[in-house]
């Protein structure tokens, strides 16, 4: 069953997609030139940017028939650029929680989605000590411990070594088989699409599976 499905997609009018096809819980790694519109396409599949033209399909349904705060909380995106509140680890879990008004974690379960995330922080770490790299795993952890129904990341391993980045995506795809999710991923890293890419789509124009 294919989970996204764009057709005759395109953006600001110089960035033209091929159509795509994303079956439901999948392992996808999007590649493509820098400037191809990979990261562009993130924030399309959950309507953080508009198309000029050409339509995106989540379940079957347009996009843009589909109440915009259900899709981006079934289709989440953790950027190379992510926001934080002021606080400690364990505040931006509750803040987060509380905006979606349901039940806060316990501090157990905090713990396994940082341990996921390769952040081995105490709670009462301040966020505002984290470096880029360990904001983005943060707020990597927060949106898994969503179960969110597509999971997108952004280039999640440029901060880490070859053997963190490499357990830090078998973590999270363990997790994600577990939970029937769907995960997208852009990387520049082709070994790590070579090992973990259970279907690679190059966005300039041809797919591989």
């Amino acid at each position: 069953m294919d989970i996204i499905k764009t057709k005759d997609l395109v953006f600001e009018e110089f960035i033209r997609y091929p159509d795509i096809s994303i079956k439901k819980g999948r392992v996808v790694f999007l590649v493509g030139s820098s400037g191809s519109g990979k990261s562009t396409l993130l924030k399309l599949f959950n309507a953080t940017l508009s198309p000029s033209s050409g339509d995106i399909f989540y379940e079957g349904q347009n996009i843009y028939e589909i109440d915009t705060l259900k899709l981006r909380r079934e289709v989440l995106l953790v950027g190379q650029s992510v926001y934080l509140f002021d606080g400690s680890i364990k505040d931006n879990f509750y803040k987060f929680y509380s905006y979606r008004e349901i039940e806060m974690p316990s501090e157990e379960v905090i713990k396994e989605y940082l341990s996921i995330c390769q952040l081995d922080f105490p709670l009462e770490t301040q966020t505002s000590i984290l470096s880029g790299g360990e904001a983005q795993r943060l707020y990597t952890a927060i949106f898994l411990s969503f179960l969110p129904k597509i999971i997108m990341l952004d280039e999640p391993t440029s901060a880490l070594d070859t053997h963190n980045a490499k357990s830090l995506l078998r973590d999270i795809i363990k997790l994600a088989k577990t939970k029937e999710m769907t995960v997208i991923v852009v990387s520049h890293d082709k070994n790590l699409s070579d090992e973990f890419a259970e279907d690679i789509i190059d966005i300039e124009g041809s797919k591989t599976i």
